[in-house]
């Protein structure tokens, strides 16, 4: 049980993260993260395919004993594919209790994006409303900005969490 302490500790440290967003690049766009979803940030490593996983999830990583599954957002952006360099990175985030890594372009810094300077994301297809919760505007920059909890639906998360436990027991 916990006491009045660490729930005020815990009060303090959401308030410190409010508003913060891990941001990174996708070719020209800006997107981001709400940092409360962010575990760590990796660089690219060995990826083991898995049979039968969705194009956009490039397969799994090993990390210190963690299997984590990993999903390339340009292929679930339906963005053209991108060859990999020295800047590619994985973000690891946690959703729905369960840890997914993200390969992005690059990582680009944590900016504070303030309530009053997001607007909802337009009307224009419900895909893009699918991933994006809001814009917000940083100084002259447009930020993306991404519903984690609607990167994979809970059935996709059900199916990789089963895969990747398999792994573990192989």
């Amino acid at each position: 049980m916990k006491n009045e302490d660490d729930m005020n500790l815990e009060e303090q440290e959401e308030d410190t993260q409010k508003g913060k967003y891990l941001t990174f690049i996708l070719g020209k766009e800006h997107y981001g993260i709400d940092i409360m979803y962010v575990t760590e940030i990796v660089g690219l490593q060995e990826i083991s395919e898995v049979p039968e996983f969705p194009e956009y999830m490039k397969g799994i990583i090993n990390l210190r004993g963690k299997i984590i599954p990993l999903m390339d957002i340009r292929l679930r952006f339906k963005k053209p594919e991108r060859e990999y360099n020295d800047r590619t990175c994985i973000i690891v985030i946690d959703v729905n209790q369960s840890s997914i890594g993200i390969i992005v372009d690059h990582v680009s810094e944590v900016v504070t994006v303030h309530d009053e300077n997001i607007v909802p994301p337009p009307n224009i297809n419900q895909i893009s409303k699918k991933y994006i919760k809001g814009i917000g505007k940083s100084g002259e920059s447009i930020i993306l900005l991404l519903n984690c909890n609607n990167l994979l639906s809970m059935e996709e998360i059900e199916t990789l969490n089963i895969e990747t436990k398999q792994e573990v027991n192989v």
